[in-house]
């Protein structure tokens, strides 16, 4: 797809998409090779493409991240005794858990251009999140933000039984190696589904040791995302 200064509304969405679905914003060995070896001319004219966005979106408008829960996700738990839930303005129904997205900002070079990262920006997850219970003990993570560099991640606040026990912690991994195609619904919404949500292994060992277990690892497979990107 290529973007231009005068990018439709459409394009700029599926830019949108594109950069939400975490993997497409890090440049892969063809792309550091080619960049590697291309001509001193090339090489010269980067820092000029760096200064210029082929679109920019400084507010994203909403829409919604869903994760569908992986069945060995949901059998770790339940040996694990954990129950999933959700908090705020998230919901869970039929595995399927979605957090509504509250904002964020994107920019796009040319990925041609050799420039990196091409895709830059974060989006925010404020008001929902996630929780897990055990007992007497609930960990709760909340306000995400994804942020599509190399690596991937998505960062949030993480508390137990209310009280705050880390801020801005990397939370999950996330790959879009399997990513499938945009596809724009009937209301003009971007969808992209594929991401692999993983866990990190910084919560990996938080939530090994506040629930006394060490079966969590990180990459442990969480479920797969379809991110829905509003155009209006």
């Amino acid at each position: 797809m290529q973007l231009t200064k005068t990018a439709t509304k459409t394009s700029l969405a599926l830019a949108l998409a594109l950069t939400a679905t975490l993997g497409l914003g890090a440049c892969g060995a063809a792309d550091e090779g080619a960049a590697a070896s291309g001509s001193s001319s090339v090489s010269a004219n980067l820092e000029t493409e760096a200064a210029t966005a082929v679109a920019t979106v400084p507010a994203v408008p909403g829409g919604m991240t869903e994760v569908a829960l992986d069945a060995d996700f949901v059998a770790a738990l339940g040996t694990l005794g954990l129950t999933p839930g959700v908090t705020g303005g998230a919901t869970l129904t039929d595995g399927t858990v979605a957090f509504p997205i509250s904002g964020g900002t994107v920019t796009l070079y040319d990925k041609t251009s050799g420039y990196r990262p091409w895709v830059q920006g974060i989006l925010f997850h404020e008001g929902s999140g996630l929780s897990l219970t055990a007992g007497g003990t609930t960990v709760q993570l909340t306000d995400f933000a994804v942020d599509p560099g190399k690596p991937a991640r998505l960062f949030g606040n993480v508390a137990v039984n209310g009280q705050p026990a880390a801020s801005s912690a990397p939370l999950f991994d996330l790959n879009g190696k399997n990513l499938k195609a945009p596809t724009m619904n009937a209301d003009g919404s971007v969808e992209l589904t594929g991401t692999s949500v993983n866990l990190s292994p910084e919560a990996a060992a938080l939530l090994n040791k506040t629930f006394a277990t060490d079966a969590l690892s990180g990459g442990l497979v969480v479920g797969i995302a379809t991110i829905t990107v509003e155009t209006k």
